[in-house]
């Protein structure tokens, strides 16, 4: 007798623990799925800066090239390129961090998706079901 009540306080302390992880799953899966859409929206920046880097670049070069007074514009397009270097830069490291993030979204999910079908089959859920009186 004294080992069954254990064994029903062993069990309901682990459903708590799930109904726990459950809870804290459900409350970070928004909050990463709203900073993988920051992170995409960022490397979206990114790509177009670098691609007015690019642009900005090429039209100091053609300006340097065809002007008649002599305009020193290198250092301008070095500094330019070294700005577009570090824009790549953090968008590697932006992609990164969104690949991380779509992994732990995953699983999120997956743990999620685990633990529900686990309390489901303990039968947590079926007192709380609307089909059954």
């Amino acid at each position: 007798m004294v080992n069954n009540m254990a064994s029903v306080a062993v069990v309901e302390a682990s459903l708590g623990k799930d109904v726990l992880a459950e809870g804290l799953l459900d409350l970070l899966k928004p909050a990463i799925q709203q900073l993988d859409l920051h992170v995409h929206s960022v490397r979206e920046s990114q790509v177009e800066l670098r691609e007015h880097i690019d642009n900005l670049a090429t039209e100091l070069c053609r300006i340097n090239e065809h002007q008649k007074v002599t305009l020193d514009l290198d250092p301008y397009v070095k500094k330019l390129l070294n700005a577009r270097r570090r824009v790549v830069l953090v968008n590697n490291i932006l992609q990164n961090a969104q690949e991380r993030l779509r992994r732990l979204n995953h699983n999120v999910a997956k743990e999620t998706a685990r633990r529900k079908t686990m309390l489901e089959a303990s039968g947590v859920f079926a007192s709380r079901s609307p089909s059954k009186p």
